[in-house]
């Protein structure tokens, strides 16, 4: 009986497994096609690499692949060092307020992003900051980033830090040498979410950049679609385009990733 439910189960996962994947699949023998149709072709002899060739040379991609890494460069720098600062004061200080500045913090995540973005946009123009870069990375920073590390800060030891102190380290010292090593996992974490996020995010950029030259990649997929007709296979090659360096990077730091959701007990 147990071999039987074992092999049902194996069978189960394999099922959803090839659910998961063949989306991926498809998604790749189209970008290998000159197709205007969602018809995938069982003529290998028809596919080429005609559409990656025309992405990089006749439709600028680099630039935009550029920027977008740019960006997640930038977002991930600024929104480890904003969130791991944040999560020490939270978790290991003690000042006037502290707990409701952190539960109004984490209120805003009942907020819908829609809702601030017209607010955000007239703000953004008044500074002049569009069509740039850095406010690109600004949104990722926010109550989710302060909760995770928080959360990471706390299982830190009092005596690990005491100690610290003890030996003669001052704050910063202690913060970079001591915190940020403990908190790798998270950290790591932390990356992973960001990488993911902005690298996706389409509606923040399609609001705040007008420039052609300032689009980002997701942007940039989209704008192959034109009123008069749709080259899917040149769709689904910049999809592809967008979705490897993610997932590349996500297999990279898998492990790390699951050790931060362990140890902070956040369920995924």
């Amino acid at each position: 009986m147990r071999k039987v439910l074992k092999i049902a189960w194996m069978l189960l996962l394999t099922g959803i497994t090839a659910l998961m994947v063949l989306p991926l699949i498809y998604m790749a023998m189209m970008s290998m096609t000159s197709n205007f149709t969602t018809t995938v072709s069982w003529d290998f002899s028809e596919y080429s690499f005609t559409n990656y060739e025309r992405i990089f040379v006749s439709l600028d991609f680099v630039r935009y692949f550029l920027n977008s890494a740019a960006v997640v460069a930038g977002a991930i720098l600024i929104n480890v060092i904003l969130g791991a600062m944040a999560g020490y004061g939270f978790a290991k200080k003690k000042f006037p307020g502290r707990n409701a500045l952190y539960y109004g913090i984490i209120l805003t995540m009942m907020i819908p992003g829609q809702v601030t973005l017209i607010p955000m946009y007239i703000i953004v123009s008044a500074m002049g900051l569009n069509n740039t870069h850095f406010i690109l990375m600004l949104p990722v920073v926010n109550a989710f980033t302060v909760f995770l590390m928080t959360q990471s800060m706390m299982s830190i030891p009092d005596d690990l830090l005491e100690a610290a102190r003890i030996d003669g380290a001052n704050e910063r010292i202690t913060f970079i040498n001591v915190v940020l090593p403990v908190a790798r996992s998270a950290i790591v974490s932390l990356t992973i979410f960001t990488f993911i996020t902005v690298w996706n995010d389409f509606l923040w950029p399609l609001v705040m950049v007008s420039d052609n030259h300032m689009r980002t990649m997701t942007l940039a997929v989209a704008m192959l679609r034109t009123n008069y007709g749709t080259n899917y296979g040149l769709m689904m090659a910049g999809a592809t385009l967008v979705f490897v360096p993610p997932f590349i990077g996500y297999v990279l730091l898998q492990k790390r990733f699951v050790e931060s959701i362990a140890m902070s007990g956040i369920k995924a």
